[in-house]
């Protein structure tokens, strides 16, 4: 009894019948011959009603409501979650759908109304762009029924709780594998660049087309062949070990557009492990914080992308000052080999940069390292608006300080031979995966 109780809310409509009876009511008293016509009217809206509640609720199962969520959700990016949903009443009914979000996700406004003829179904959809990596917990279903009469509403609840894991972006993946194969210049989000010397990985002997190095020729090959010029074919060197570092100290904690920086470079990490691994790149992954962190050895097996998302799964950062010296450490212990090394980290100053550039120039002697940090794009829009007064000049004048000391931090460290790539959060893996491949078509490893 309790459970119909609660099932049971009375319409829009319901109330504005039941103020013209009132209203017809108090003016009998002044006519007393509406009296007897508020008397009818309100009978008829009794009638109504028992009426409107037999059709609801003839029916135990009206409807029937299906969550469709994705195996896993990618963070930052659009993901979709449907909801099937089928009529079975015998006439049109009005519908209203309201689901029971993860409390992170802060969503207070989601509803959807919708009007399905008998034995109808449909496929409702919605987009989510979850903000935060973890394990996320949906509540039951809901849905409001109306019949012709919209004189009262039915809600019938569905027992859906489930859970939905969010894991680094990986919707974009393929997309950078894409570029991972592209040749051709002009294609979106790859800088071509002029290759400069050769591997000592020999491919084949081919025959000599038009654009092709001339240096490149066999000229034995072409005496055998009775003239007909032929080339030599060289590979890009392979299995070379690729490192993506993040620092998990306060300086990642800042947040742009809803993420942190420590999720932007858990998404670029993703990304350019794919890109490594696609071209049979050895990809490892080390994380650092105060005194402790991950290492991920580096290898090109179909398993390792696995090994690395539930390690970026579970990253996180931490509010103390990262230990580069403990970096330094970890990487001269662990890794022997001479790898690409690329440094996610956040440096706001030149003092900040002085404190760890004696440990970036030790790490940078045995390997390439580059060092991958952010421009404050708060910053950069405050710099190029107009200054209305004097305080908005000293504001903008403040923010160009920044914007130099920024540039200043990447002639620091190429100064002394570290490569540096100062880029915008939300083209963080885009302007990695270029760098990497810059990197491997001028055989800087």
């Amino acid at each position: 009894m309790k459970q119909l109780y609660l099932s049971i809310f009375f319409g829009k409509r319901f109330y504005r019948l039941m103020a013209a009876v009132i209203f017809l009511f108090v003016l009998s008293y002044l006519v007393p011959l509406i009296f007897n016509i508020a008397l009818m009217v309100l009978g008829l809206l009794a009638a109504a009603l028992v009426l409107d509640w037999l059709v609801l609720f003839a029916n135990r199962n009206p409807v029937s409501v299906e969550r469709v969520l994705p195996d896993r959700m990618s963070n930052g990016d659009k993901n979709t979650i449907y909801w099937k949903i089928s009529n079975h009443y015998p006439f049109r009914a009005r519908l209203q759908l309201l689901d029971e979000f993860p409390e992170a996700w802060q969503i207070r406004d989601f509803k959807m109304q919708f009007i399905l003829d008998p034995d109808e179904k449909v496929t409702l959809q919605y987009i989510i762009h979850p903000k935060k990596r973890g394990e996320y917990f949906f509540g039951d279903l809901y849905i409001y029924i109306k019949s012709p009469f919209q004189l009262i509403i039915r809600r019938k609840t569905f027992l859906a709780k489930e859970s939905v894991k969010v894991f680094p972006g990986f919707l974009l993946l393929r997309q950078f594998e894409f570029m991972a194969h592209i040749t051709e210049p002009g294609n979106i989000g790859y800088k071509q660049v002029r290759k400069t010397g050769h591997s000592l990985e020999f491919e084949q002997i081919r025959e000599y087309v038009s654009g092709d190095d001339i240096r490149s020729i066999n000229w034995k090959a072409t005496g055998s062949k009775g003239g007909q010029l032929m080339i030599n074919v060289y590979a890009d060197e392979k299995s070379q070990q690729v490192f993506c570092i993040i620092d998990k100290g306060r300086a990642m904690k800042m947040a742009f557009e809803g993420l942190s920086l420590l999720d932007y470079a858990v998404n670029a990490t993703l990304a350019m492990s794919s890109v490594a691994i696609t071209r049979q790149d050895k990809a490892g992954f080390i994380s650092f914080g105060d005194k402790t962190g991950d290492f991920l050895q580096a290898n090109h097996r179909s398993t390792q992308m696995a090994s690395i998302v539930q390690v970026l799964y579970n990253l996180n950062t931490k509010f103390l000052e990262s230990d580069f010296a403990f970096l330094h450490k970890l990487i001269k212990t662990n890794i022997t080999q001479r790898s690409l090394l690329i440094l996610f980290t956040n440096f706001e100053s030149l003092t900040a940069l002085s404190r760890q550039l004696p440990y970036l120039r030790n790490i940078s002697r045995k390997h390439l390292l580059l060092v991958v940090f952010f421009e404050n794009t708060s910053i950069q829009t405050l710099a190029s608006g107009q200054a209305e007064n004097v305080e908005g000049l000293y504001e903008k004048v403040i923010a160009e300080k920044f914007i130099l000391e920024k540039k200043l931090i990447v002639k620091e460290l190429q100064r002394f031979g570290i490569a540096a790539l100062l880029t915008a959060p939300e083209k963080l893996s885009v302007d990695v995966v270029n760098k990497y491949l810059q990197i491997k078509a001028r055989r800087e490893i």
